[in-house]
């Protein structure tokens, strides 16, 4: 099970949190990584944590002033990325320059969506992964899979008939062990979360809660 902890713009501490997500992956067969903000990247990677950026820009090297690139959020230890959050939605090009970004950057993607008919689309750009996230739910702290879960199976499937090898997380309102297992239960090979970690007052144990039901 992969489990991606999304540090979006909470006034957390990264460091903190990726310290205690690389100890709980280590006492669990679940992958458990963290995206912070981009200036934190490399502190972050330095916790020998599986880092995630929150976001990669479609271009390369150039005249780009603001821009999020592939080569350098990898050279700061990155090794995957985030991609088209319900709170910095893309375009479909967009969204496949992007890609093609990670790609040159040996970065592996995440792509979310808010329903299965956008899940098939992001699965047929070959991202490595699409996390459904019904917006509504995010932060909520009532998950995908108890508040309708027809939807993850229908994104599982829409993913399915278009790419096989695409994984389908479940985002939006993931917060407890039970979450991950009915994602799971519902065909997800991750999930995708981030106030019921950045948020908490202790994100160690919200970690070691939400997979303990995985070992």
């Amino acid at each position: 099970m992969f489990v991606l902890v999304n540090l979006k713009a909470y006034p957390c501490d990264p460091v903190a949190v990726a310290e205690a997500a690389a100890d709980v992956a280590g006492d669990t067969e679940a992958t458990v990584a963290v995206a912070p903000q981009a200036a934190d990247l490399a502190r972050v990677a330095d916790t020998g944590v599986t880092t995630y950026a929150q976001h990669v820009s479609p271009n390369g090297h150039g005249s780009h002033t603001g821009s999020t690139l592939a080569e350098s959020v990898a050279d700061n230890g990155a090794v995957g990325t985030l991609l088209n959050h319900s709170e910095a939605r893309r375009k479909l090009a967009d969204i496949d320059g992007s890609l093609d970004a990670a790609a040159r950057a040996d970065l592996d993607t995440v792509v979310c969506a808010n329903n299965p008919e956008q899940v098939a689309a992001a699965a047929a750009l070959g991202p490595d992964a699409v996390a459904v996230e019904p917006p509504e739910l995010i932060g909520t702290g009532t998950p995908v899979s108890q508040a309708d879960p027809d939807v993850v199976e229908d994104a599982v499937d829409a993913a399915a008939a278009v790419d096989p090898s695409v994984d389908v997380y479940c985002g939006a309102g993931i917060s407890t062990g039970d979450d991950v297992v009915a994602a799971e239960e519902l065909g997800a090979s991750g999930v995708l979360l981030a106030s019921g970690v950045a948020k908490a007052d202790d994100p160690r144990t919200a970690l070691e809660d939400l997979v303990a039901p995985l070992d």
